[in-house]
């Protein structure tokens, strides 16, 4: 193996931190779009949020799809299809007259766009470390809080200072600009550049290698991680999408609304590097325990907010909370199932969670547009943010598998 001055995890690394930051900011930034889309289409909250269910459905197929891919083709090639679609989807998407085609290329092609991404990165991200694999993890999933944090406000100010339709084609132009050439950095594993992982030395005994990606998937623990995703992202997913029409009911200004999802955003960033950290020394479980306990209270605390220093402070700590958890499910699925099969296992793991996403930003609009009001929204995502919480203590690794039985010789 040639020594080099500058390890290339580092590299990859940076490559993915930006990807996902202008991916799933810019998915995120749907929400600064809402009332804008609403004022000027004349169509629903609850039908644009139903856009936001059918692009989160369309991430979570495309997930499982691209983590199994990046385990056959590799991450690189996965990721740059995926750029190509992001951008071609908010470039047509800031072209439609109707609510179909704004099915079609926001709710369709933008994301199986931003579906190439998480998954194979992040099973990326744990091939070039063993060491500190909780940080690189965290690192690589940081970018949604980056992403949030630049991107709303960067929606906010273009649409006030044109409209929702230019805002939207600038944002697809930037997703080619920054995602395919960091795209191109991308390699699959340190032995594409004759490297070994960082720490592999110090590399723990994986889970027995007799499982399949096949029996990995009907596996308990595998539901267990995932049903948890899933009520952790149906939790949380409303109180995001909907935090800046939520405030912007409440009288704060359209910008402030739109920087208070910036700060959950930029706190996330710490939540996700934090519990990176804690992880690697106290185990992901128990970190992920504390992170949704912590996060289901703040959800209900929103229920008390009703000015912008309120949505500030909340903003804050949900921020570190909801982000925080979120690296801890790939550690979880990497524990228990080794390098072999994570792509796999965990594309399977973020399919179901993102359900959880599309239901949970759907419910939003659909509470508010029967009710009037999202007090049931955050009465019903704290109950559900409570359930994750049950089901994240019963979550066990998977012991091997037995041996098939041999028949009885036949005389």
């Amino acid at each position: 193996m040639r020594p080099q001055k500058l390890f290339y995890g580092w590299v990859v690394l940076g490559a993915a931190f930006l990807i996902i930051t202008m991916a799933i900011g810019t998915l995120f930034a749907l929400g600064v779009f809402l009332k804008p889309i609403e004022e000027g289409m004349g169509w629903s909250r609850g039908a644009i949020s139903s856009v936001a269910l059918l692009n989160w459905l369309i991430v979570g197929l495309g997930s499982f799809v691209s983590g199994f891919l990046s385990d056959r083709v590799g991450t690189r090639t996965v990721v740059l299809v995926g750029g190509l679609l992001l951008g071609l989807g908010l470039v047509l998407g800031s072209q439609v007259s109707t609510l179909w085609q704004f099915y079609l290329t926001f709710g369709l092609l933008v994301g199986a766009g931003v579906s190439a991404f998480y998954v194979p990165l992040t099973a990326t991200a744990t091939k070039w470390f063993t060491a500190r694999r909780g940080l690189a993890v965290a690192i690589v999933s940081a970018g949604n809080g980056l992403g949030i944090l630049l991107l709303a406000p960067l929606s906010r100010f273009l649409i006030s200072a044109f409209d929702w339709r230019t805002a939207m084609l600038v944002l697809g132009d930037l997703a080619w600009l920054v995602v395919i050439p960091a795209g191109l950095l991308i390699r699959n594993s340190p032995q594409d550049m004759g490297a070994v992982a960082h720490g592999e030395a110090a590399a723990p005994a994986g889970p027995a290698p007799s499982h399949t990606a096949g029996s990995a998937l009907r596996s308990a623990p595998f539901w267990t991680i995932a049903l948890t995703h899933f009520a952790c992202c149906a939790a949380h997913s409303g109180p995001i999408f909907h935090m800046v029409a939520h405030a912007m009911d409440l009288g704060v200004a359209k910008m402030a609304a739109a920087t208070v999802l910036g700060v959950s955003g930029f706190s996330s960033i710490f939540g996700r590097l934090g519990t990176g950290l804690l992880a690697d020394r106290f185990g992901a479980k128990q970190t992920l325990v504390v992170g949704l306990s912590l996060q289901a209270l703040m959800i209900l605390l929103f229920l008390s907010a009703g000015d912008l220093a309120g949505f500030y402070g909340l903003a804050v700590v949900f921020g570190m909370a909801y982000g925080g958890v979120m690296p801890l499910y790939a550690l979880l699925t990497r524990e228990y199932f080794g390098e072999r099969l994570m792509g796999t296992a965990y594309g399977g793991v973020f399919f179901i969670s993102s359900i959880g996403m599309g239901v949970g930003s759907y419910a939003g609009g659909y509470i508010f547009d029967l009710l009037g009001s999202y007090r049931w929204l955050y009465l019903g995502s704290f109950t559900v943010g409570l359930a994750a919480v049950l089901l994240a203590l019963t979550s066990r690794r998977p012991g091997p598998l037995a041996a098939p039985a041999m028949a009885p010789a036949l005389h």
